[in-house]
């Protein structure tokens, strides 16, 4: 009789959701689903493995935008407080707030100050609500110094509760 060749192991659900090992009952994060304009969909969350979770979902050269977006935050604002919240990482100051998001939509990835009408030169983004301005990233064509120095300023500012 010939001998058996080994076999991957087999795959089940959990009642989660989340697919796991048959042999090793180790869980296997589901691949998070990419909603329109490819925005990840995380489950909300407070820290920095949700932001994380987020920024490695995003979708092409879209992550590297977010990671640039994360690190300048993280060196600009110390001890900034991260989260998850539909569907979008949320940037604030102790319990003051938060003062800034980022969303990703099909050509660009949008940064939202709420407090961007305070930010000198202002973000080029106009809202309907008075306070907020917008900062559309394109593919090749991130300001980094502008950029910061806005993280900077919105970071001095109250933040919003959400």
């Amino acid at each position: 009789m010939p001998a058996k060749s080994p076999s991957k192991p087999r795959k089940t659900a959990t009642k989660s959701g989340r697919s796991r090992t048959a042999s090793s009952g180790a869980p296997r994060a589901a691949k998070p689903k990419l909603l329109s304009g490819g925005n990840p969909q995380i489950p909300k969350g407070e820290g920095d493995a949700p932001v994380q979770a987020f920024i490695e979902a995003m979708p092409e050269w879209k992550r590297d935008i977010g990671r640039r977006i994360d690190a300048i935050i993280v060196r600009t604002v110390p001890g900034v407080r991260k989260a998850v919240k539909w569907n979008t990482p949320f940037f604030g100051v102790g319990e003051e707030g938060y003062f800034t998001a980022f969303h990703c939509f099909d050509k660009y990835v949008k940064v939202t100050f709420f407090r961007g009408a305070s930010l000198e030169p202002r973000p080029p983004g106009a809202s309907r609500m008075k306070d907020v301005r917008y900062y559309d990233i394109h593919e090749g064509k991130f300001d980094e110094a502008q950029f910061t120095s806005w993280i900077r300023q919105a970071a001095a500012l109250p933040g919003v509760v959400s």
